[in-house]
């Protein structure tokens, strides 16, 4: 969702954050770094996080990754235990971090998907991170704001999709 699939570059929710917070703040510009991968599971993002916390330096970290995970059907516990080895890899680099929780289509089943949204919650209340439970949220039922392959958002949805993750961001800035 953040790699900016199917849209043009710096359309996605991450460029529109970036200038949308340093439009409000004149005395200091706030980086924001895209390290998203197209189709990435947790299991690349957390092969990749200490080379990109040693690289930047992050002050803080915003996680979206999991869906992934579950479109491929992958066990829930290796998703959970790499998200978990994200949050503690960014706080031991003393990173904040802001947790994207994700929820996948009904053909998984009610269960799957149950223990699926459960996920990010237990680890946002066991390590204290703030979470949007469902980062989709905004946009999850108006089927016009998605591609053609009704998973991706498309360029419209963009502003819609950065509201909460500013909300949320701001007051740990």
């Amino acid at each position: 969702m953040s790699a900016e699939y199917g849209i043009a570059r710096d359309s996605g929710w991450v460029k529109l954050l970036e200038k949308s917070i340093n439009q409000k703040n004149a005395t200091e510009q706030i980086k924001i770094i895209n390290a998203s991968i197209s189709g990435e599971t947790t299991s690349g993002g957390l092969k990749r996080l200490p080379q990109l916390i040693e690289k930047d330096q992050p002050d803080l970290i915003i996680l979206e990754l999991g869906a992934n995970d579950a479109l491929r059907g992958l066990a829930l516990e290796a998703t959970k235990e790499n998200i978990r080895n994200m949050i503690l890899q960014a706080q031991r680099a003393k990173a904040k971090v802001l947790l994207l929780g994700m929820e996948i289509p009904p053909n998984y089943g009610r269960p799957y998907r149950q223990q699926f949204k459960a996920v990010f919650k237990e680890l946002a209340d066991l390590y204290g991170v703030p979470l949007i439970p469902f980062f989709l949220e905004p946009i999850a039922h108006q089927r016009e704001l998605f591609q053609s392959d009704g998973l991706h958002p498309n360029e419209q949805a963009q502003d819609a999709l950065m509201q909460p993750v500013k909300h949320a961001l701001v007051p740990m800035l």
